[in-house]
Formats: structure tokens, sequence, C-alpha cells
């Protein structure tokens, strides 16, 4: 309940703080007249508000959620505190494939976002399974050392093969360059029903599993003594977080960290048990993202930072805080 008043109380500062300030009451009176069709009062933004940044910031919330539900997914799975998609390439690698897709026009008629994201979802996919096969056959205990050394040498190689097609891709190189930091300028409602649906379809899944989450953080072969089908639980998990990244970084860009520093903070909150560990992280999440998106647009405004440039910073601190008392816990 206090992450649902905390999370809507943030949505509404960042809908009403902005290159320009709209006060509370002009901006819960737009909502609320809109939504039961009555006629505004004059002096109320109505399109700054319903057009601009509500639109936005639904979908920072969302992305944020979805984001931090995978980091928390992936890190029961793997039983690593550093497992998320932005330290593991899987975000790379589904970037690479938005890139692609952008560059050279993938697209699917009559579907507008579909091309970029299927894109997106596949090499989000594929990076992980190489990412885990490499880092077996080069060391079969898969240790977190291992893991985070492959990752960060998959993510080098991405980065390298998008800048190589920016370089190509003259008509469109501005904006790519700008949507890999990461943005949600400009975002939409179809944009928003998109990670909704997806959000719901995958986060449901994900949270069905938390039982057999719980289990893993034992082991898996004691998971598999309690009845755990090990296999088909990973692949499942493994699909979804890839479909999610992949719908996230098609439509925001590539994001980094949320994924890891909001659920190990949430951990520290909530406890290890999955069951409230996963709802709890999306939560955290949304809120931590919309904090990151509110800096980026105020800062400095007029200019307006890319979000990915904040939680960046944010994160880079935070791993190195996660890495140290992960090793000085050993």
């Amino acid at each position: 309940m206090v992450f649902v008043v905390v999370l809507l109380t943030t949505m509404l500062l960042c809908i009403c703080i902005g290159s320009v300030n709209i006060p509370l009451k002009n901006t819960l009176t737009a909502m609320w007249n809109t939504l039961w069709g009555l006629e505004l009062p004059a002096g109320v933004s109505k399109n700054i508000i319903l057009n601009v940044r509500l639109p936005r910031v639904i979908n920072v919330a969302l992305v944020g959620a979805a984001l931090s539900l995978c980091g928390a997914a992936m890190q029961g799975l793997l039983r690593n505190p550093l497992a998320d998609g932005s330290t593991l390439g899987v975000s790379s690698g589904a970037s690479l494939g938005a890139v692609i897709s952008l560059a050279f026009g993938v697209s699917i008629p009559g579907l507008e976002y579909a091309g970029t994201m299927i894109m997106a979802m596949l090499f989000a996919f594929l990076s992980l399974l190489l990412i885990l096969s490499l880092a077996y056959v080069l060391d079969r205990s898969m240790s977190t050392n291992s893991i985070i050394l492959i990752g960060v040498i998959f993510s080098m190689f991405t980065s390298s093969a998008m800048n190589l097609i920016i370089t190509f891709a003259d008509d469109h190189a501005r904006s790519i360059a700008f949507w890999t930091m990461g943005s949600l300028s400009g975002t939409n409602y179809t944009q928003s029903a998109i990670l909704l649906g997806t959000l719901l379809i995958c986060g449901g899944i994900i949270l069905r599993y938390a039982r057999e989450l719980n289990a893993f953080a034992v082991g898996e072969d004691n998971a598999r003594h309690i009845g755990v089908n090990v296999k088909l639980v990973k692949l499942v998990i493994l699909i979804t977080v890839s479909v999610m990244i992949g719908v996230c970084v098609s439509i925001s860009g590539t994001i980094s960290f949320v994924g890891l520093v909001m659920p190990h903070m949430t951990r520290m909150i909530v406890g290890p048990n999955h069951k409230r560990l996963l709802a709890s992280s999306m939560f955290s999440g949304a809120i931590f993202l919309l904090l990151a998106d509110l800096v980026a647009r105020t800062l400095l405004s007029p200019i307006e930072l890319s979000i990915g440039v904040v939680t960046s910073l944010v994160g880079a601190v935070a791993f190195i805080i996660i890495f140290y008392r992960t090793r000085k816990a050993r």
C-alpha cells in the first residue's frame, strides 16, 4: 500500500513539474474533467498535461516497473545479485536488434512498432542464450565474475556493431544515437497500451513462478528435489524477460541499471521472498525511473538530458557498492 501511494504521488509530481510548472489543482482538474467529458476551465494547460506529460509519465513508470521486475527475476533465477539485463548484455543485444531495425527499415505492414519490437526481443533472447552458454563453456560453475565479464565483453561488441551501423545510416544517425542513450520523450498512449499489455502478460507469468524462484535460492538441485521443473522454469523466465526487455528497449532505448539497483534495494526493505520482492520491485523500479526522468527533464532545463545518462550515473555507483558488498560477504 505504501508503494502505491508513493508511486501515485511521484507520478503527480512528475506531471506538475517541468520546463513549465503546472499547479496540482490544474493537473487534477484536467484529468478529472477529461475522464468524465466535462469542459475544462480557462487557464488549464490541457495539451501539456494530457498530450505531453501524462503519456510520458505513464510510459516511464511502466518501463521502470518492467525493467526492475526483469532484474529481480534474473537475480533470483541465477542466484546472482549482479544479474540484470544491462550487466549481462541482454539490453545491449536488444538495442542492437532495434538499431538494425531502425537503420534498415525493418517493419511489418500495418503495425507501426512491430518490426523494431520483434528484432529487439529476438536479439535480447539470443544474446542471453549466447552469454550464458559461453559462461558455462568457460566456467562450469558459472561464477558471478565469469558471467559479468562475458556480459561486459558482449556489450562492448554490440556497442561497436551499433556504432558501425550508425556510421553508415546517414539519414537516421542522429536519431539512433540519441535513442541509444535512452529517452521516453514524445511517447504516446499507443505505446502505453503496448507496455501495459506486455507487463500484464509477462509480469503475470513471472509472478506465477515466485515460489519456484524461492526454491532456486537454495540451489537448482534442491529445487529439483522438491518437484520444480528446473529446465522449464528457466526457459519460461528467460523468454519472458527477453520479451519485456525487447519491448522496453524498442520504445525507450537503452536504460541501464534499473534492473540491477532497484531489486537489490527492494530486497533490503521487503526481504528475499519473491512473493513480495517481485511485486515490490515493480513499484520501486517505476518510482526510481520517474524520479530519474524528472531529473533528466529539469536539471539543465531547457536542455533535456537522456534518461539513460541519469540512471547510468546512479547505477555505476550502486554497482560498485553491490559488487564490493558481494565480495566482502564471501
